[in-house]
């Protein structure tokens, strides 16, 4: 990434203990604007509570976080659990955030495909549907900084790849920068910037086609899903629409 991009966030020897287990060791990470960054790693590696110190959410044991001093974040989570006896429509749900305003609501949810659904029970709408709820109140405070906490978990692959084709567009539309936590490795080498494999701490970071190759990610992820995603990462010479139609670079 050029020395010339705007740092938004930088995180300087960072660790993290809760109940006397370590978290988080010596994480170094810098997120410049614009660009892409996906953090993978096994399971218990630390990937949703990074997030979490970069957000401001926990204080981490030691190291530091500077943000630059007009970052506005949109955040989605990982989970967002609804009340089902609630009486809550998505456009109530949206309204809820700070700052939101129907306009902004109408707007975003129209780029999102989901406008129609606005005085629909939130309880009633599909999986894919609710995540994509979820990113338009991310988008509502017009976030130079998009943090993503697995967006695409728990739907299908069809909703996965429409999602990830939507974040993207969101990075061309608004020029901010994106964060994501993500297991779809698939998906992550095929709009990412960077990625970040994370263990604690970063064991390895780079674009795509050079981290599928790294002794670290070979060792975390097996010599069968990093041959197989080199090969795909350099077949992908195209994009996608937010239809899902190939447009090729």
């Amino acid at each position: 990434m050029p020395d010339d991009k705007r740092i938004l966030v930088e995180i300087k020897n960072v660790g993290l203990q809760l109940n006397q287990r370590v978290i988080l060791e010596d994480v170094d990470l810098k997120i410049h604007s614009g660009e892409i960054i996906s953090i993978i790693g096994p399971n218990g590696a630390g990937k949703s509570m990074l997030l979490k110190v970069i957000l401001g959410l926990i204080q981490p044991s030691k190291g530091s976080v500077t943000r630059d001093a007009e970052l506005r974040v949109g955040y989605m989570p990982q989970k967002l659990s609804v009340e089902s006896l609630m009486p809550l429509t998505v456009a109530r749900f949206l309204m809820l955030s700070p700052g939101a305003t129907l306009e902004k609501s109408r707007t975003i949810t129209a780029e999102l495909g989901i406008d129609n659904y606005l005085n629909s029970p939130i309880q009633a709408i599909s999986g894919g549907e609710f995540q994509r709820v979820l990113l338009a109140r991310a988008l509502l405070n017009s976030p130079n900084l998009l943090v993503l906490d697995e967006p695409a978990q728990g739907v299908d692959i069809t909703a996965q790849a429409y999602l990830y084709n939507i974040i993207t567009n969101m990075r061309e539309k608004l020029g901010c920068a994106i964060l994501m936590v993500s297991h779809d490795l698939h998906l992550v080498v095929a709009g990412t910037d960077r990625v970040v494999c994370l263990n604690k701490h970063i064991c390895c970071s780079g674009n795509p086609a050079t981290i599928t190759r790294h002794p670290e990610f070979i060792h975390l992820f097996g010599s069968a899903v990093a041959d197989n995603l080199a090969i795909y990462t350099h077949k992908h010479d195209h994009r996608h629409d937010l239809e899902g139609n190939i447009i090729h670079d």
